[in-house]
């Protein structure tokens, strides 16, 4: 296999809580959104992260970015930590990884047409002047399957599905070699989300992307992504290829997420899924030992008191359980 394009090591992110005086006292506790995180990405591969909801996945990937702050780990990129590097040394690299957020609305800016706003990242990168920036813009709205009428509209006029196009092109204008999208079709209709999907899929053949899919839609992280890598509680508990994982899936967590999905087709009562006892455990909590023991139906002592380290189980498929 050739060098991963992208190296992240032991990758951690914690958000202070502070009391009513705010910032003036020391934080009251911690939440560790991301804890200890490995992971490398190849080039031109799509590596999904998917989980429950609160599991780390959009932390992660803004901490990879540079969004956020971390505070521990690396990134390694081309062979530079990124996580080391001060602001301004980090803007060379931005325009290398790009962001396609959840929320296309909340993130483009209401007052700006659609011109305007796929022009702002050639202008911040000082790319090209303003003849050959518009003629990119209307590159880039053809390659996403957008007209060029729409160069002139405000966001509010289009649909979310057009919104995400819009979004998708903001993200590729630059030409960056890893795209992170975060729930880039969760709030999409089922057949928007196909198109957006194959959109994705056609793009990265096309313009060779490495992608990192987040999203805790087993069935779209199936479809899209070439390995996969399980969170719980910001911690990567299971990775390995996608039909490896879906074929034979190892870790109790995993199980219970896929069982999670229903198959009304093969077991019309349901019958064979796995229910998992009480509640997720607050990152703010200290947890010792394995962080899925609170839920794991085979969790004994030993799991409460030592915390799994990832192995390597069967060829590229990793788990962190004491008992797999």
């Amino acid at each position: 296999m050739n060098d991963p394009i992208l190296q992240v090591i032991d990758l951690q992110k914690r958000f202070p809580v502070y009391g009513p005086w705010g910032r003036l006292r020391k934080p009251k506790y911690f939440i560790n959104a991301v804890d200890h995180v490995f992971f490398n990405l190849f080039e031109g591969e799509t590596y999904g992260l998917v989980g429950e909801s609160g599991s780390g996945k959009t932390t992660t990937g803004r901490t990879i970015l540079g969004l956020n702050n971390s505070d521990g780990g690396q990134v390694i990129y081309q062979g530079v930590d990124l996580m080391s590097l001060e602001p301004r040394e980090f803007k060379q690299y931005r325009r290398d990884m790009q962001l396609v957020f959840q929320d296309p609305y909340s993130s483009l800016n209401p007052r700006k047409r659609v011109g305007a706003l796929l022009e702002e990242p050639l202008i911040i990168h000082k790319i090209g002047n303003q003849k050959e920036r518009q003629e990119k813009v209307f590159e880039t709205l053809d390659i996403v399957g957008l007209q060029p009428e729409h160069y002139f509209r405000f966001p509010h006029e289009f649909s979310g599905g057009q919104r995400q196009r819009i979004g998708l092109a903001r993200a590729l204008i630059i030409n960056p070699n890893i795209v992170v999208c975060d729930e880039p079709v969760s709030a999409l209709d089922v057949s928007i989300q196909a198109q957006i999907l194959n959109l994705l899929m056609k793009l990265q053949k096309e313009l060779k992307l490495t992608m990192i899919f987040i999203t805790h839609d087993i069935s779209v992280v199936r479809h899209i992504s070439n390995r996969i890598g399980v969170m719980y509680l910001g911690n990567i508990v299971e990775e390995a290829l996608t039909d490896d994982l879906f074929l034979k899936p190892l870790h109790p967590y995993t199980k219970a997420l896929f069982s999670a999905v229903p198959d009304f087709l093969k077991d019309p009562n349901q019958k064979s899924r796995k229910i998992l006892k009480g509640e997720i455990p607050s990152n703010a909590m200290q947890i010792t030992g394995c962080p899925f023991h609170h839920r794991c139906p085979q969790a004994t002592d030993f799991c409460v008191a030592e915390k799994p380290v990832m192995r390597e189980i069967e060829p590229q498929h990793f788990v962190a359980c004491h008992y797999v």
